[in-house]
């Protein structure tokens, strides 16, 4: 007997529908928020805090770490690191730092025939660097942010400056055009047709 998997939908109007689809065509999306940000433990009891000029592209906190320590240790004892296929993050320093921590390989050592997940200390996180073998690819892509908007923590860095910091991220979906209205510092890299 196939297995199959029911899932219901939502229109607009707030209609619903089913559709009934056989397991072996489904995939399963796990949604993992960032671990503890710097400007998360400011923002808490200030909201202003998040205007700081210092949270630009905020990186994640020792606590955050931690956080991210503990998901790593429950993703690989409950056997899901090994049915994960594609990690997908935003192109944020916190969000990769923390995708990359819980979902990445294992320290990263000079010599591997592939290039880190991460950097040793990327984004002074005082973390060794993180190996991408043995662990699924990784592709940032901007829509997968949470908002674009004035606050310097939800800007990010250029994909050039990300590139050297995170070297086995595939970085062509995280390009898109500056936005003016936004006030938003971004980016579009495309060079004869081809993102660099």
């Amino acid at each position: 007997m196939t297995q199959t998997r029911t899932l219901t939908f939502y229109g607009m109007e707030g209609n619903s529908g089913t559709a009934v689809y056989p397991m072996h065509r489904c995939k399963t999306i796990h949604l993992v928020r960032h671990a503890q940000g710097i400007h998360n433990v400011e923002g808490e009891t200030d909201h202003s805090a998040y205007m700081k000029p210092e949270f630009f592209d905020a990186r994640i906190t020792p606590l955050g770490w931690k956080q991210v320590d503990c998901l790593r240790e429950h993703v690989k004892k409950c056997g899901l690191a090994k049915r994960i296929e594609l990690v997908l993050c935003s192109p944020l320093l916190r969000t990769m730092q923390t995708a990359v921590g819980v979902f990445g390989g294992e320290n990263y050592t000079n010599g591997e025939n592939a290039p880190p997940l991460m950097v040793e200390n990327a984004g002074h996180s005082k973390r060794r660097a993180i190996s991408s073998l043995n662990c699924p690819p990784f592709l940032a892509v901007e829509t997968c942010r949470e908002r674009l908007g004035v606050h310097p923590c939800d800007k990010r860095r250029s994909v050039t400056e990300y590139r050297t910091l995170f070297p086995a991220i595939d970085f062509s979906l995280a390009s898109f055009f500056h936005c003016k209205f936004m006030n938003c510092v971004v980016d579009l890299f495309i060079s004869n047709g081809v993102p660099n």
